[in-house]
């Protein structure tokens, strides 16, 4: 089985910094497509960023190209997400999700077996 943990949400204003971390943990012997989404209240769950560090694959949506990073350490089996000049439409729950099909990485919430609990980013204006 396969756990992922993410971490670093918070609360924070308008142009400010976050990294949020997602910890996998299990069968981590397998090369993994780790992909980052977000539910903002009353909206659906959209794709953010992914990586597969295996396979050094990053994609990301265009809204937060030159805003956000994707990055990853194997030797920790974590990816993380560098969130510089936060907007107020940032604010969602952030989730990251996990598989190890993907052969590179993919923007579908579908193609993703393991999914974290997530952690909130709330950004004031």
């Amino acid at each position: 089985q396969v756990q992922l943990v993410e971490s670093g949400g918070g609360l924070v204003q308008a142009g400010d910094s976050l990294r949020l971390s997602c910890a996998v943990s299990g069968r981590t012997s397998s090369s993994y497509a780790v992909g980052w989404f977000r539910q903002a209240p009353g909206r659906e769950r959209e794709f953010v960023a992914a990586i597969n560090w295996f396979r050094a694959k990053v994609l990301m949506v265009d809204s937060v190209k030159g805003r956000f990073t994707i990055s990853g350490d194997n030797t920790k089996n974590t990816a993380y997400l560098r969130m510089n000049s936060l907007k107020p439409e940032d604010t969602a729950v952030y989730y990251c999700a996990a598989d190890r099909r993907i052969l590179g990485v993919s923007r579908y919430a579908r193609d993703y077996e393991y999914w974290g609990q997530g952690t909130q980013v709330t950004v004031s204006s």
